[in-house]
């Protein structure tokens, strides 16, 4: 039996869902795993899409090459592990993101931006190790004007103690908050841990999950190992105990406004919507990367997907 096929009785009491994200090589020994969305689980609390970026490592003279493409209705949040990724957007911003910082790009009615291996680290050869997360925008908020803020290392909130080092990157948990300003009521929290510690997942927020990213921890007896989204039930915290030094992600919030419908790179509660972004992506009507002259046709792709 796969652990794709752990049926709820299997599971703690404690635990909803499993999801073993499936990885994609897209080339050069650089590899994605994608815990979000599911065919098990489409959202927890406003997070529609989440993908583990490496581990990996570039030659000199290769690196990572997502060249200009639009997004609306949400907002990525970028959090590296190692390496480094250079920004770039149709507003003008050009930032490099380091590990322990924070960029939250809020798409809003439409912003397209690049990511790539900058020149230096791309001539000595680099590495890359990291989390992609989409945030789907409340109702009121989807066509808000597009914005991108960045929060360096020092500026995000850290606490250790008995054998755990947390770092908040939105939202607040045990005593943290973080300076990440959000449109909705949601958490993400970084969390190492040494062999042996516990950390305590609130009850606070009604959708919750954790995503392993290295080591084994385990709940109520039940291991997980890295690449596993664990989706936990309301209305009780979660204790999780680290067999090895591990690491993980907490994530989660409050439940949508409604069902979001989703399409290449754009998310919104109206279809109608995603069919507008379509037809300004292919006339070539969203504001261009300056310096960036790349093109990305519209991908063929099946009818919108909803994600409730």
């Amino acid at each position: 039996m796969s652990r794709d096929d752990m049926n709820a009785e299997q599971l703690p009491p404690s635990m909803e869902t499993l999801i073993v994200a499936p990885s994609r090589d897209l080339g050069d020994g650089f590899e994605v795993r994608r815990a979000l969305p599911s065919a098990r689980r489409r959202m927890v609390g406003p997070f529609i899409f989440l993908d583990q970026m490496g581990p990996a490592g570039f030659a000199p003279g290769i690196g990572l090459d997502v060249r200009p493409h639009p997004h609306i209705g949400l907002a990525t949040v970028t959090y590296l592990f190692d390496g480094e990724i250079m920004h770039r957007d149709s507003l003008g911003t050009v930032q490099p993101i380091r590990p322990g910082a924070v960029n939250w790009m809020t798409a809003g009615n439409g912003i397209v931006h690049s990511e790539r291996t900058g020149p230096g680290h791309r001539a000595a050869g680099s590495k890359l190790f990291g989390m992609q997360a989409w945030v789907a925008l409340p109702k009121r908020h989807e066509e808000t004007a597009p914005a991108f803020v960045h929060h360096p290392e020092d500026t995000m909130p850290f606490h250790e103690g008995e054998g755990v080092r947390l770092r908040v990157i939105t939202g607040g948990m045990h005593g943290q908050r973080s300076p990440v300003q959000t449109l909705s009521d949601m958490f993400y929290a970084d969390v190492a841990m040494d062999a042996q510690a516990r950390f305590v997942i609130p009850a606070e927020h009604e959708e919750r999950a954790v995503y392993v990213v290295e080591g084994t921890v385990e709940v109520d007896g039940v291991a997980f190992q890295p690449g596993e989204l664990l989706v936990f039930r309301p209305g009780q915290s979660v204790t999780l105990h680290a067999t090895t030094g591990a690491r993980m992600l907490a994530l989660g919030g409050e439940p949508m406004d409604g069902p979001r419908y989703m399409f290449w790179n754009f998310v919104s509660s109206s279809k109608e919507r995603l069919e507008q972004a379509k037809a300004d992506w292919q006339a070539q009507r969203f504001a261009r990367v300056p310096e960036e002259t790349e093109f990305i046709p519209l991908p063929e792709a099946p009818l919108p997907v909803r994600y409730p």
